[in-house]
């Protein structure tokens, strides 16, 4: 394997499937096979999960929802989520850990370091819930800090894309996809990787980040085995 400890972001939508709302259990099912080969094959792996395909904190605040109030709904959202994908992996004996970034002890962990680190140790996938605790940050942001504090070799951000592009590619058909990007290059052409704090983190912390396309099945395997898959951004990469 290219890597020992590997930090998973998924997006709320991506459970969601072609659903416009919710999740889709298929979906869900077929991702906790994938895990499952990824924890068979001896990786340790952290996830974060996101909460848009229930309720989007920015959308409701400017819809003139108190915006610290919106971004708290959004993080119990991602607990939502964090659950449903825990029990789609034990039904499939992959033993988890849910932990959260706000306390809510009689049905998660609440998120402590030394704790997490440990399950991964022990070959517990871990699913980081309810974001940082903090309003006005993202879940990327929260990928990039836990993956930084249970020292993660790398970031995958799992999306509805197959890599990181110059243009939008569902509007221009010539927008070119990068195959390696600098954390320098994202920022200042603002490619939306991920937000810019997130980007900070990784590039203070020398964390890469692959950008792949989850809907195709085996992305997150071949991606743990150093496949070329999409988009690489890495402080040591090129612009290609």
């Amino acid at each position: 394997m290219a890597y020992r400890r590997v930090l998973l972001k998924l997006s709320g939508e991506a459970l969601m499937g072609d659903l416009g709302y919710g999740i889709d259990p298929a979906v869900v099912a077929d991702l906790a096979e994938e895990i499952l080969e990824v924890v068979k094959s001896g990786i340790q792996l952290a996830i974060v999960v996101g909460g848009g395909n229930i309720f989007r904190g920015v959308k409701a605040a400017a819809a003139g929802m108190d915006r610290a109030t919106a971004d708290y709904v959004g993080m119990i959202a991602t607990v939502m989520n964090a659950m449903t994908l825990q029990d789609a992996l034990e039904q499939i004996d992959v033993p988890t850990r849910v932990q959260t970034a706000i306390a809510m002890q009689e049905i998660a962990e609440p998120y402590i370091r030394r704790r997490a680190i440990r399950h991964l140790e022990r070959g517990r996938v871990v699913i980081f819930g309810a974001g940082s605790g903090n309003p006005f940050f993202t879940t990327d942001t929260t990928a990039a800090l836990r993956a930084a504090e249970i020292d993660a070799d790398v970031i995958f951000k799992a999306t509805k894309v197959d890599g990181v592009y110059d243009a939008d590619p569902a509007t221009n058909p010539d927008a070119r996809r990068y195959q390696s990007l600098t954390y320098g290059h994202v920022l200042s052409n603002d490619l939306r990787v991920m937000d810019g704090t997130a980007i900070a983190l990784c590039k203070e912390n020398n964390i890469p980040i692959i950008v792949f396309d989850l809907s195709v099945r085996g992305n997150i395997i071949r991606s743990t085995q150093g496949e070329s898959i999409g988009t690489i951004v890495g402080g040591s990469c090129e612009i290609n």
